[in-house]
């Protein structure tokens, strides 16, 4: 993989194939971007419902310094020097070109292309819509499942759509929490971090991003209820709200959800070795804090986060784990990519109504662009791919338990008469016969 254009050295890409509805050899190829974490494999979502539906192979890309797929072993902001969105689009292309010759010499078919679609969700579902944009000749199209293609320097529409999601007597209950919890932390009484098993925070910042992040996750991934039902309750009753939402935040973001504690630490991002599972933490850090921003910030009036976590908080953060000079221009990758106004061909945008980030996609429907919002109380972050709720996933991405199946499944037949139509154009085209551009990607380099 190369690095950069004075950079020849490689390193290991891991990928994964699925090929079991593959009708070979004529078949599509279905490329589903990882995205900012450890890829340990396929996921069988509404993803594998379309590879068979359309006889295709999938195949999934680990995304550059995540998981296994890092050039280093040491992750110092000077290593970290090669991770942005633009390397990712390189590898990808690279990648497609690579496995497509692997695939002809398995079919022994040479000079073959075939009519590839790429997919992906959040991160990765921008960056799906970027290949498209990027590199058209390589792809009949592309799905954007809630793709944050805006990069957003104060994020406060994130927060916004927290409470709209959460309605009027569940935010007020946040809210009332969030003061609690500021005016415990403004005299002194560290015991509250204590109460959330959160001591190891030093940082009151850290503590609050911990909580707020917290909120916001039941509502991104289609399970309001588990926030909502005790604190309204609590308040109804005049329990102590502060306790309810500790307990809200150990047994279900932390115990049930897996969020970890110390990934809120800023001393602990610092390190520059953590294990391959638990790199994602910084390396994510290092694309918001370099590239993308989406500083997730509390709005002026009427926040449901703490006033605390502001752009301040952010920028400290990006400063002391990174050092000087990384810093976010929102300005030159909206300018690169387009944002909300990318002016590419054939992308599918698909959102769920009560996913804060989906303030950073693209809503505006065009003939060439479509955008399809899935309206429900439970519908969030890919719930296109991932059905109800959002996490843990269902098999195929059962849309069942959405609190309105019928929104999902009309935006789902939407995208595969999308993806067929396009599928077809493209093999109109003779894509499955021309020889593939001049190759120079050698097999050494995966």
């Amino acid at each position: 993989m190369l690095l950069s254009h004075k950079d020849h050295r490689q390193f290991k890409q891991r990928y994964y194939e699925f090929l079991d509805y593959y009708r070979a050899p004529k078949g599509p190829v279905f490329l589903y971007i990882c995205g900012e974490s450890s890829c340990n494999g396929i996921p069988n979502s509404y993803l594998s419902v379309m590879a068979k539906k359309f006889g295709a192979a999938l195949v999934s890309p680990e995304h550059r310094y995540y998981g296994k797929s890092s050039p280093f072993e040491s992750l110092t902001t000077e290593n970290l020097r090669f991770l942005s969105s633009k390397q990712a689009l390189f590898d990808l292309a690279a990648f497609r070109q690579y496995y497509q010759e692997t695939l002809n010499a398995k079919y022994n078919r040479s000079g073959a292309d075939s009519s590839w679609f790429v997919f992906g969700g959040s991160y990765a579902g921008a960056l799906s819509a970027w290949f498209r944009l990027k590199f058209p000749h390589l792809t009949c199209g592309s799905l954007a499942s809630s793709g944050v293609v805006l990069s957003v320097y104060n994020f406060t529409d994130f927060d916004k759509q927290i409470g709209e999601s959460a309605g009027p007597e569940c935010k007020a209950a946040l809210q009332e929490t969030t003061r609690l919890v500021d005016g415990q932390l403004q005299s002194g009484h560290n015991s509250v971090k204590q109460l959330f098993g959160a001591s190891m925070l030093e940082n009151d910042g850290d503590f609050l991003f911990l909580l707020a992040d917290a909120a916001a996750i039941a509502f991104q991934y289609g399970n309001p209820d588990t926030v909502c039902s005790p604190l309204v309750e609590a308040k109804k009753n005049g329990t102590d709200l502060v306790e309810t939402f500790a307990r809200y935040v150990k047994e279900y973001y932390i115990g049930t959800f897996g969020a970890s504690v110390a990934s809120y630490d800023q001393q602990y991002l610092k390190n520059t070795t953590p294990t391959p599972a638990e790199s994602a933490y910084r390396l994510w850090w290092y694309q918001v804090c370099s590239e993308v921003a989406y500083f997730q910030v509390a709005p002026t009036n009427d926040s449901v986060r703490s006033a605390k976590i502001d752009t301040r908080y952010h920028l400290d953060l990006c400063r002391n784990v990174f050092g000087e000079g990384v810093y976010p221009d929102v300005f030159m990758t909206n300018l690169y990519y387009g944002g909300t106004r990318i002016a590419g061909s054939k992308i599918i945008f698909a959102n769920g109504s009560q996913d804060p980030w989906r303030h950073a996609s693209k809503q505006k429907s065009s003939k060439e662009l479509p955008s399809y919002l899935i309206e429900c109380s439970n519908c969030g972050h890919c719930t296109d791919l991932s059905g109800c709720p959002q996490a843990p996933s269902h098999i195929e991405g059962d849309s069942s338990k959405c609190s309105s199946p019928e929104a999902v499944n009309k935006v789902r037949k939407q995208i595969i008469d999308h993806i067929d139509l396009w599928l077809s154009e493209c093999q109109d085209q003779g894509r499955d016969n021309e020889p593939l551009l001049d190759s120079r990607w050698s097999v050494a380099t995966y």
